[in-house]
Parts: structure tokens; C-alpha cells; sequence
């Protein structure tokens, strides 16, 4: 065109800017200040769109137009400071608060879209406090000048309501927000709706969150990819998968869609069921040429099959993946790394730095969690010095890693050193700490050290904190500790968690307070495991009452509970036991003394293939019936046997008269007495 204006060059860059052509509109933004036209505000805004779409690379284009613009008289225009402030939200992220304040604070006729672009550029920031703060300002300034919350307010107050750090106070302000919306008459509108479907179910209140989601007059991929991603979090993998089926034909699916779907298989209650479902997607993906729209679909089922236990299904998607970024990687290291192939994830971290690609603070943790199964020191040091290079080792899930890896190998002086470099701790760094001095005898004292500065400085303590702390109590012996330990246990609501019984049982047992294991033991009913029946034991032994442990012994074996490897005389004598001999005490190999006399027990006299060490058996004064099996005589270090005064009838096994022992017997029938 010969003779340009400034509508023209307004309206081809608005035109890049709305065909996705951002690069184009600023050059062409560029190309028509250097031809001597001062940009109308909406050019400019064109322009501005234009860099908000290019997210962080479009700030330098920004940033120049803004400097254009402060010497023209736009510099107080309120359209286009309001694109100012939603640029420098979207190219600055969390950091683009306070440029875009300053130019809020400049503009002296707010309207309502300036105060949304604010509210939004602190809900993006996940500061919850000033977006409220600012809207709080809104309704004043609304009062004064006749103009309400629009359907964008209250998305972007949803929004910074979800970003809150603390799940509760998130969930409060969605319920006042709620009440709000209601009232207001926006629970229909579908941006609204989306945006409280997904605030709900990211705190876990699927049920609100579903009720809001069958409430909406319409409904998009968004408000149903909110509910999916809702169900996913409290794995009811089933669920979020019925809601999809239901849906697919009433709205119009996405590739986020599936990605969302595809994760829900993983929370299948059966994973060979959700693997089975996410094959099925897969073979759709492939014949509807979805699964190459986007790379984020591969990455989803590397994931899924990698949490179903299908790595080398996984392995197969990475592979002819033309396209992987630094996620593919990530994925098939944490899916190594959950599938205890332990070399695999660190050869697959190597050949993700030949290629290039920069590692991520999710991939490090991978690595460093097969570096810990390894127990590799030197590779788990290698890759905290990479960690340090990108400047990933301040993170604190990368830290905590790290002190995991030297705590697992007992390198106690390096956690302490890692632990000491931390900018901020989290529960889990407390924890780790904690549990790495108690693990190790020069330092347990320091476990007690640092489980009170954790107190001191604040930090709820959860049921690992007092497993942990158990631990040092029971390798110090010190039965007032543990007794102030079982004292925060019941302040904090933690007494019903069968792995914290256990821990005060074996903390207990150890320091002769075996009146407290009764108790904590009787309370624990059905929440009695191997473990508990295995302390209780333990603490008789080492307290000197055997008796009281054969009793157990007894109680958990006609219980069908498995005892731990060890060498005893089980001695029951005149105990009133009931029931025949359990077939359980048939297979301990360490059984070498078994009395059992005088007990009244009925039934017959089993095998004991199981006892090759048994030396000693005393089944005299009972009711057993039957034959004496011929079985004892291939017990190799049996040497006494005692049967007499039972209902046993049959004669001797001459092969048992034949075995060199101490047999006393007195059969019914064809009796061979001795």
C-alpha cells in the first residue's frame, strides 16, 4: 500500500496479533514508529497482546513499547495500562507484581477491568492475602463509583483461593466466595463454575466440587478436567473415569483432557485393571492421531504405565516418541526409579544430559532416590554437584533427597552438613534428620536435640516424627523420654496408628515398662501386625518373662501370625491351652525345645518337617488321638520324646524305636512299652 495510516497499521497488527503471529506484531509495531506514527491505544494494545502471548520472551518487546509509551500521552490511557498490567503479569510471572502495581497505582480513573487484571496478576503470583486485599479495595472504590465483581473477578478470586498454601484456609475462602457467587446469581456462568469446580477438588472436596459441576448450565473440558484432576488426587481413579465417559459427548475433549484421563489409571484400586483401561486409550490415541498433537500425551502415558508397573510399556512409548522434552525424561527416570530399576533411571539421567537437556528439580529427586536404593555415594554426589550448577540444590524436596541418600547409607556427618547449608526446612527435612541421628549410636542425642528445636520453631509433628523419635527412646533406654514422647503422641490424635503403637511397644518393652505394652497391646485389637505380636514377644525375652512370651507365642501362632527368625525353647506347660497344636509351630526352623505337657490339648500329633533343629518334644498328659507319626524319626536332632497319658493308639514306628532318643509312650493298642 502507497499511502499508509494509522488505522492501517493498527489493523495489520492487530491482525498478527489475533492469528497467533506475536512476532510479527511487534516488528510491525516497530516498523510503524520508525515510520513516523505515534500508535493509537489500540495498536499499542495490539502490540502489548502480543507480548503477553510470548509469556517470558516477550518482555524485552514489552518493556520497550512501555518505554515508547511514557513519552506519548497513552502513558495514562486506562485501556492501555490495563494491558500493561496483564503483560507484566503474564512475561514476569510472580516477579511482574510489582511493575504492574506501579502502573495500577498510576492509572487515576480505575475501572472495573483494571482492578481484574491486578486481582489477576496476584491470584498468578499465588499471593491469596493481597488479592483479597485488593478486591476488599474494589468493592470500596465500587460503592463510589457504580461498577461490581464481573464473572473475571471472581474466576481470578477462585483462583488466588486455590493457590493458598494452607488447605483449610483455601477451602474457607472458597466457601465465602461460594456463598458470594451464589447470591450474586454467577453459579451458572461457565468461567466461574470451572474455576470453583477445579478450587474444590484441588482441596479434596470432591463432593461440593461435583455438585457446583452438575449445577452449571453448560460445561466445558476445563470444569471437567477440574473434577477429574479432583477425583485423581484421592484416588478414586474409577470415578474420574466414569465422569469422562459421561462427558465426552457433551463437551468438547481436549489433549488436556486426556492427559487428566490417563492419570486416573494409575489410581485404579486394581492397577492391572487401570493399565488394562489405559491400553485401550492408548490404541484410541494412536488411531485418532491424538497421541501426536501434543507431547504432553506421551509423557501422560509414560506415566501411567509406569505407575501401573508396565516400565517396559512405558520404555516403548518413549522410544517412538519423535519429539521428547525434558518431562519424557524426567518421567521414564521417576518410572526407573518406582520400578526398582535402579541403573536404568541413572543411565537414563546421563543420556538426558548428552542430549542436552537440562535436568528439572523432579528429575534430580528421581535420580537421587535410585542413588539411595543403590546406596552410591559417589553418584548421589555427582548428581548433588550438578544440582549445585543449576542452582536446584537450594530447592528443598532436592535437599531432602540428599539427606535421605546419606541417611539410608549412614553418612551421618554429611547430613548434618546438608542439613546445616538448607535455606528453609520442611516436615520432612525435620524428620529425616531426626531419624538419621536415632538411627546411629553416637547421635542419638542429637535426635533428641533436634526433634525439640523442631518443636520450638514450630513444626507439626506427624506420625514419622514420633516413629522416628521412638527409635532413639528405645536405643537410650529412657523410660521418662518415652513417656513424655507417648504424652505428645495423644495431644496430637496419633494414638490409633498401628506403626506408632508398635514403636511404643518395642520403646517400652525395652525399658521394663511392660505394663504399658499390655495395655497399648489389648487397645490395639485388630490393628495387631506382625510387628506387634513380634515386640511384645521381644519384650518378655529381654524383661526375662518367658513364660508370658510362650503364652503369646501360643496366642499369635493359633492366629495364623508368622514369628520372626529366632532360637527358642517354647515352654507351655499347664498353660490351659486350647485347641490342637497349630500348624504354624510345625515350621519354625529355629524351634528347639517344644513342652507342651499337661495341657489337655485334643486332636493329633502333626508333622514336623518344618523343626530340622527340634531336640526336645513333651506332649504328655493331653487328649491326642491317633497314630504317632513315623515322621519324628526323620527329625535329625531329636532326642527326647514324650507322648504318655494321650489317647494315642497303633503301635511304635519301628523306625522311631530304631532312632537313637528318649522315648516315652503309652499306646492304647499293639503298645510297645518302654
Amino acid at each position: 500500500m502507497p499511502d499508509k495510516n494509522l488505522v492501517t497499521w493498527a489493523c495489520l497488527i492487530s491482525g498478527y496479533t489475533q492469528n497467533e503471529m506475536p512476532y510479527d506484531a511487534c516488528a510491525m509495531f516497530g516498523r510503524m514508529v520508525s515510520s513516523g506514527f505515534i500508535p493509537n491505544h489500540y495498536a499499542i494494545g495490539s502490540a502489548l497482546r502480543a507480548c503477553q502471548s510470548l509469556g517470558v520472551d516477550g518482555l524485552r518487546y514489552g518493556m520497550q513499547i512501555h518505554g515508547f509509551i511514557s513519552k506519548t500521552p497513552h502513558t495514562f490511557d486506562v485501556i492501555v495500562c490495563n494491558v500493561l498490567i496483564s503483560m507484566y503479569g503474564s512475561c514476569m510471572g510472580s516477579a511482574g507484581a510489582n511493575y504492574a502495581s506501579r502502573v495500577f497505582d498510576g492509572i487515576d480513573n480505575k475501572n472495573c477491568i483494571s482492578w481484574n487484571s491486578i486481582i489477576s496478576v496476584y491470584s498468578q503470583r499465588g499471593d491469596t492475602c493481597s488479592a483479597f486485599v485488593l478486591f476488599s479495595s474494589m468493592q470500596k472504590e465500587g460503592l463510589r463509583f457504580s461498577f461490581r465483581p464481573t464473572e473475571y473477578t471472581l474466576g481470578s478470586l477462585i483462583a488466588a483461593a486455590a493457590a493458598s498454601s494452607c488447605v483449610d484456609s483455601g477451602r474457607s475462602l472458597l466457601e465465602q466466595m461460594l456463598a458470594k457467587i451464589v447470591k450474586s446469581g454467577f453459579l451458572g456462568d461457565l468461567y466461574v463454575g470451572s474455576a470453583l469446580v477445579s478450587g474444590f477438588a484441588k482441596f479434596g472436596s470432591v463432593d461440593t466440587a461435583n455438585k457446583i459441576f452438575q449445577h452449571m448450565g453448560a460445561r466445558n473440558a476445563v470444569s471437567m478436567n477440574g473434577l477429574i484432576v479432583g477425583l485423581v488426587k484421592l484416588k478414586r481413579g474409577e470415578e474420574a473415569v466414569e465422569v469422562f465417559m459421561k462427558m465426552r459427548n457433551l463437551v468438547r475433549t481436549n489433549s488436556d483432557s486426556f492427559v487428566t484421563l490417563l492419570s486416573a489409571f494409575a489410581e485404579f484400586s486394581y492397577l492391572e485393571d487401570g493399565k488394562r483401561k489405559g491400553k485401550e486409550v492408548h490404541v484410541y490415541l494412536i488411531r485418532t492421531g491424538i497421541i501426536d498433537s501434543k507431547i504432553t500425551i506421551g509423557n501422560s502415558l509414560i506415566n501411567m504405565y509406569a505407575k501401573c508397573g508396565a516400565i517396559e510399556d512405558a520404555c516403548s512409548v518413549f522410544k517412538l516418541m519423535s519429539c521428547k522434552d525434558s518431562v519424557s525424561w524426567s518421567s521414564m527416570i521417576s518410572g526407573f526409579d518406582q520400578n526398582d530399576r535402579f541403573e536404568d533411571a541413572l543411565f537414563s539421567f546421563r543420556a538426558m544430559k548428552k542430549a542436552g537437556l537440562i535436568p528439572s528439580t523432579f528429575t534430580l529427586i528421581s535420580a537421587l532416590s535410585s542413588c539411595g536404593s543403590l546406596g552410591s555415594i559417589w553418584m548421589g554426589e555427582q548428581i548433588h554437584c550438578e544440582g549445585i550448577k543449576l542452582g536446584l540444590d537450594l530447592d528443598v524436596s532436592v535437599s531432602n533427597s540428599l539427606l535421605s541418600i546419606y541417611s539410608d547409607t549412614r553418612y551421618v556427618a554429611e547430613c548434618r552438613k546438608v542439613f546445616s547449608y538448607m535455606p528453609e526446612y520442611d516436615q520432612v527435612s525435620w524428620n529425616t534428620i531426626v531419624g538419621a541421628f536415632g538411627d546411629s549410636e553416637s547421635s542419638i542425642i542429637d535426635a533428641v536435640v533436634y526433634f525439640k528445636k523442631m518443636m520450638q520453631v514450630g513444626w507439626i509433628l506427624n506420625s514419622i516424627t514420633f516413629i522416628n523419635i521412638l527409635s532413639a527412646a528405645t536405643s537410650l533406654s529412657h523410660f521418662e523420654f518415652a513417656r513424655q514422647v507417648h504424652a505428645l503422641v495423644l495431644k496430637y490424635h496419633l494414638m490409633d496408628d498401628s506403626a506408632i503403637q508398635n514403636a511404643l511397644l518395642s520403646c517400652y518393652g525395652k525399658v521394663g515398662l511392660m505394663n504399658d505394652c499390655e495395655s497399648i497391646f489389648s487397645r490395639m485389637s485388630e490393628r495387631r501386625d506382625e510387628v506387634s505380636w513380634n515386640s511384645m514377644i521381644s519384650g518378655y525375652i529381654h524383661n526375662e518373662l518367658l513364660s508370658k512370651a510362650m503364652e503369646i507365642v501360643w496366642l499369635m501362632l493359633h492366629n495364623g501370625q508368622r514369628l520372626d527368625r529366632f532360637t527358642f525353647a517354647t515352654v507351655l506347660i499347664r498353660k490351659n491351652l486350647t485347641g490342637g497344636i497349630p500348624s504354624a509351630l510345625t515350621k519354625l526352623s529355629s524351634l528347639v525345645e517344644l513342652w507342651l505337657d499337661e495341657n489337655s490339648m485334643p486332636g493329633s500329633i502333626p508333622n514336623f518337617f518344618g523343626c530340622p533343629n527340634l531336640k526336645k518334644l513333651h506332649l504328655e498328659d493331653n487328649q491326642l488321638a491317633g497314630e504317632l507319626p513315623s515322621s519324628l524319626a526323620d527329625l535329625p536332632n531329636l532326642n527326647e520324646l514324650y507322648v504318655e497319658n494321650n489317647m494315642l493308639f497303633g503301635r511304635v514306628p519301628p523306625r522311631l524305636l530304631d532312632h537313637d532318643l528318649i522315648l516315652k509312650h503309652l499306646l492304647l493298642l499293639g503298645s510297645t512299652g518302654i
